[in-house]
């Protein structure tokens, strides 16, 4: 029997991705572990591998197909003595570019008429077991339990060689099991504002150019709009004295010029944050749902611009490394950020960030926390101020900072502590060496 092959999830976060390139065609043999396309998620275009063997069958998703969900059948896969003439007929998913209304008439029919999918099964803890489609069936023909299965394709997926040699167990085969019941829908959530139809009326006698969201932009939308709605912000501002660090970062780039490297000013907030988070760690923390997840290393988030978005990759144990290492780290990732090449791994986790935008010339702003992080920095532009110090009017090079903080994961007190570490180390930056 044909296999399918489906939408991967990718990530964890992963809920439809675009279908880059595939590297295979209608025809040609596939092993485990083959590398076959390349799918677009939100944030990056990863490689997907095979986890089943065959001959591809029929490719159901077109290069370029946008908006399509994961566990959706992209292609079909044919074991030995099977021809094209055994799969059947199936359209393929449509693009995400399929206007809104006509989504609105298709759904009341498709819910009509579509069975409901069997539910995925799940391990002793509740948790979703990942399995290939040819490794489901010949469970359930054998009347294995899969949670007793341990996988080896990638990411411990269980594939047909797993299941072949293992025992039936108690459960019952997945096709005999009845479907349970739906829970009863929830309330609809109200609107979040106006409709697209509404907001097209209003500019519908002016000239306009419409702009297709991609996966990037609405996952940017989404988890902003999730973050205002949902994290109770509060608002911490500081300015830093910026004086002794410049001179020091020129003292340090004279030095190293001579090895390439060149130090920022941003460097230098990396590592000022990532030891406040060593000195100050009730603030080195996550909200986690129903807890506070405390991190012991400085997992430190930079905002990093890139077309149509942005990444936030993390800098891992930044309180360990030198400044070289995280200029030349923060280089890289932002370079492969702007590329879309980031691995998930690289732009989660992490319980801080920062959000630069000095080097644009804004002042001051606050910036939204990026979930589940504690808090954000908001930098601003160096501007010479004049400043009083032992009551004399002398000019500095002053920087504002703004911390937005979760107030569920830190308490005021506890984010003062934090920024005046933070600024401390700005304005004694020799300290950072020691």
């Amino acid at each position: 029997m044909p296999t399918e092959i489906l939408m991967p999830a990718l990530s964890p976060t992963m809920e439809e991705g675009t279908l880059a390139k595939w590297l295979v065609k209608e025809g040609d043999e596939v092993k485990s572990g083959d590398i076959i396309a390349e799918i677009e998620t939100d944030k990056a275009t990863m490689e997907f591998e095979a986890v089943d063997e065959g001959r591809m069958g029929k490719i159901l998703v077109a290069e370029g197909t946008a908006g399509v969900k994961v566990n959706t059948p992209i292609a079909v896969l044919l074991e030995e003595g099977e021809s094209a003439d055994d799969i059947a007929a199936a359209p393929a998913p449509k693009a995400e570019a399929q206007p809104e209304t006509a989504k609105a008439e298709a759904a009341p029919a498709a819910t009509a008429t579509a069975a409901p999918a069997p539910a995925p099964p799940k391990s002793a803890d509740g948790g979703r077991i990942f399995a290939s489609p040819l490794a489901r069936r010949i469970a359930a023909e054998k009347g294995i339990d899969l949670a007793g299965v341990t996988g080896s394709g990638p990411h411990g997926r269980i594939v047909k060689a797993d299941v072949e040699g293992a025992k039936p167990g108690a459960a019952k085969p997945a096709a005999a099991e009845a479907p349970k019941a739906a829970p009863a829908p929830a309330a609809a959530a109200a609107p979040a504002g106006p409709s697209a139809e509404t907001i097209l009326k209003i500019y519908a006698d002016r000239e306009t150019e419409e702009v297709a969201l991609d996966g990037m932009r609405r996952t940017i939308a989404a988890r902003l709009s999730e973050a205002k709605q949902t994290i109770p912000h509060f608002y911490l501002r500081r300015s830093a004295k910026l004086d002794e660090l410049m001179k020091f970062r020129a003292m340090l780039n004279k030095q190293l010029d001579s090895r390439g490297v060149k130090l920022s000013v941003n460097d230098f907030i990396i590592k000022a944050c990532a030891l406040a988070l060593q000195e100050v760690p009730d603030a080195n923390a996550v909200w986690a749902g129903d807890r506070i997840l405390k991190l012991k290393p400085s997992d430190v988030a930079v905002a990093v611009a890139v077309e149509g978005g942005l990444f936030t990759p993390v800098l891992k144990d930044a309180q360990q490394k030198t400044l070289s290492a995280l200029s030349a780290e923060m280089k890289d990732l932002a370079n492969r950020a702007k590329t879309k090449k980031l691995a998930p791994h690289e732009y989660q986790g992490g319980s801080f960030a920062i959000s630069n935008l000095g080097m644009f010339g804004i002042e001051n702003f606050d910036a939204v926390i990026n979930p589940p992080h504690g808090a954000i920095l908001a930098v601003g532009a160096g501007i010479q101020t004049p400043v009083v110090e032992n009551g004399e009017v002398v000019i500095r090079n002053v920087m504002s900072m703004t911390l937005s903080v979760d107030h569920r994961v830190i308490d005021g007190a506890l984010g003062a502590q934090l920024l005046e570490a933070i600024v401390g180390h700005l304005e004694n930056p020799m300290g950072m060496l020691a």
